[in-house]
């Protein structure tokens, strides 16, 4: 949780600086090269439910590089087994080789809290789990698909199945 705060105190600074700098044409040159995305994630199965929320935003400096940030909110309840409430953030690091491929670098900390049914006699679950992703992708616009690796992967408490997962990207 020191690391998000030290991030939002960054963050902060730099939009003060810029405009204190040079208020109206700062801001405005700012807000030009700010994309917003993230992603949508619905499951449910006979008894399963899962839901996740992870809205996303970068700045891009130029049509090579773009540093971003984004939350994620996931809600999983598997009936008569277990509920979990998984929430955190991440750093993104974009580079645009050519304009298809796209290379990028995620360092996520999630929070995971889980609550298993107490007729299974598992203890209940709080814990953080870091992932740093390592991933490249077909880029076309404002879509970019392609797969990404977890480089800190933990089979025990990591929230993927895999260390390897595909992505659908979008910035708009």
């Amino acid at each position: 949780m020191k690391f998000f705060n030290k991030i939002a105190c960054f963050i902060s600074i730099f939009v003060f600086t810029v405009n204190l700098l040079n208020a109206q044409e700062v801001k405005s040159e700012f807000w030009s090269h700010v994309r917003y995305g993230g992603g949508i994630g619905l499951n449910f199965g006979d008894g399963f439910f899962s839901g996740t929320l992870a809205p996303s935003a970068i700045y891009e400096f130029d049509d090579v590089f773009a540093l971003g940030i984004g939350l994620n909110g996931t809600i999983n309840n598997q009936k008569r087994v277990y509920k979990s409430t998984i929430l955190g953030g991440s750093l993104l690091g974009l580079v645009n080789v050519i304009p298809e491929i796209q290379l990028s670098a995620e360092f996520e900390e999630l929070n995971v809290n889980r609550r298993y049914d107490v007729n299974l006699n598992f203890p209940d679950e709080n814990y953080w789990v870091p992932a740093l992703f390592l991933g490249a992708g077909y880029r076309n616009g404002n879509v970019t698909f392609g797969i990404r690796y977890d480089v800190l992967y933990d089979n025990d408490k990591s929230i993927y199945i895999d260390p390897w997962l595909p992505f659908v990207r979008f910035y708009f």
